[in-house]
């Protein structure tokens, strides 16, 4: 009886295990935007860009802490080098020099130092450098969150705008085949000429092909999210929101009424980020020019024999040790140290002139998303008022062609007009949902 509930209890434990490992299957657009800000690809790159950063960071303030190395050094010599002497002095003849080996067979050195940086110019600037860098890929981030939220939020929109065209296309073909067949028994009754049966049969064959097109364009765009988002192009997702909602939550024209403030916008920051960067690049090039100091200790062992016996108790060991500080002070470089802080000065130089001439440029583009977004709202307030007018003229030309006081080319233009007018309105509704996404992106919002 234990076992049968341990087994009981298991099994429904990884059945719940089972439903929490389960993963979201439908989104709203919001929900979706924020998968894509955890899940998309560059997303997942510009987070590992920041992390590394960070380190870059940490080795260069390393850099100026103390560093310690320790190593261990054999030779073996095979031959020993040999010098001259003056025979006299063992000895020999006056004039007759002897041949005399300095040195032993086997020597070993072991050894440890320490190292401490106490000033040095560029590496103060290199210190500012790593901030300036871990800023960019910060930003670039930033940047990229902004750029793939736009994305979601276009293709989000593009899957919608296949869906209701699809629907309001079958519902169209729904409506035109019982046209079809109402009007093929009239023309059975002699009533109605073939032509117009003829008419109406091509209107449904152009719809059924426009039926099928925007089906395959409903995989495309679905595919599209799903990478955009970072899901699997392959596994099955639901979009909760509605076209027409988002269009009407898009409708705020207080966003375009707002002050541009340039310094906010992604793109800016990153070029005063490139900015900043020449001016360290100016400031490294003028530091050359002042004197660095360090200091370092070493201390050590050496030991020597004809015979290796290094790791015996019968080896000496010889113990040294010394502490320095090493100054140097830059005096003349034959004007190439001037040549390249020139060149660092001139750099700077362009880099503030690109700073200025990229605050221009985007309040132009701020300008004309602006304008586009206004244009889009009037386009959409216009669209829905022609949808209307062209619905009601069809159905009274359907009326009217079904009680024979119009003809089929009177019918087929009020049902072009309808379709198009359709398409008009779906289209509207994704220029308004896009062209606020893009003063979104320029604005940083």
């Amino acid at each position: 009886m234990k076992r049968l509930l341990l087994l009981f209890f298991s099994m429904l434990s990884l059945t719940s295990m089972a439903q929490n490992d389960l993963k979201k299957t439908s989104f709203t657009l919001n929900e979706a935007i924020s998968y894509a800000l955890e899940n998309n690809y560059a997303v997942i790159n510009s987070g590992r860009d920041i992390a590394k950063a960070k380190q870059k960071k940490w080795e260069t303030t390393a850099m100026g802490l103390p560093q310690i190395n320790a190593g261990l050094d054999y030779q073996n010599n095979i031959e020993l080098q040999k010098s001259l002497l003056p025979a006299e002095l063992v000895g020999g003849n006056k004039g007759d020099f002897v041949e005399i080996a300095f040195g032993t067979k086997h020597a070993m050195l072991a050894r440890t130092s320490l190292s401490q940086l106490i000033f040095d110019g560029s590496y103060i600037v290199a210190l500012q450098a790593s901030k300036v860098y871990l800023k960019y890929y910060e930003n670039n981030k930033n940047k990229t969150d902004i750029e793939i939220k736009e994305m979601v939020i276009n293709s989000y929109g593009n899957v919608l705008l296949a869906q209701e065209s699809i629907a309001i296309i079958e519902k169209n073909i729904a409506s035109l085949e019982k046209t079809l067949n109402d009007t093929k028994q009239t023309f059975k009754n002699g009533l109605i000429e073939e032509e117009s049966v003829e008419q109406l049969q091509i209107n449904l064959t152009n719809l059924q092909s426009t039926l099928q097109y925007n089906k395959r364009l409903l995989d495309i765009t679905s595919k599209m999210l799903k990478i955009n988002m970072g899901v699997d192009i392959n596994q099955e997702i639901t979009l909760t929101d509605q076209l027409d909602q988002l269009t009407a939550q898009n409708l705020d024209m207080t966003l375009a009424q707002n002050n541009f403030e340039v310094k906010d916008n992604i793109n800016f920051k990153i070029a005063t980020n490139f900015q900043e960067q020449k001016v360290l690049e100016y400031k490294l090039e003028r530091s050359k020019a002042l004197p660095s100091l360090g200091a370092n200790l070493n201390f050590g062992y050496n030991a020597f024999g004809n015979q290796f016996q290094f790791f015996t108790s019968n080896q000496k060991w010889l113990n040294f040790s010394n502490v320095g500080i090493s100054l140097n002070v830059p005096i003349f470089s034959s004007l190439a140290r001037t040549s390249r802080t020139q060149q660092a000065k001139i750099a700077l130089d362009q880099a503030n002139t690109q700073l200025q001439e990229a605050e221009q440029k985007l309040k132009l583009q701020y300008a004309s998303a602006k304008s586009e977004y206004e244009y889009s709202v009037e386009d959409y307030l216009s669209a829905k008022s022609n949808l209307k007018l062209a619905e009601r003229i069809e159905k009274k030309q359907q009326i009217k062609f079904k009680e024979g006081l119009s003809t089929s080319f009177d019918f087929n233009d009020a049902q072009r007009q309808l379709y198009a007018s359709q398409q008009k309105y779906l289209q509207s509704m994704i220029y308004v949902i896009n062209k606020r996404a893009n003063l979104e992106t320029i604005i940083s919002k």
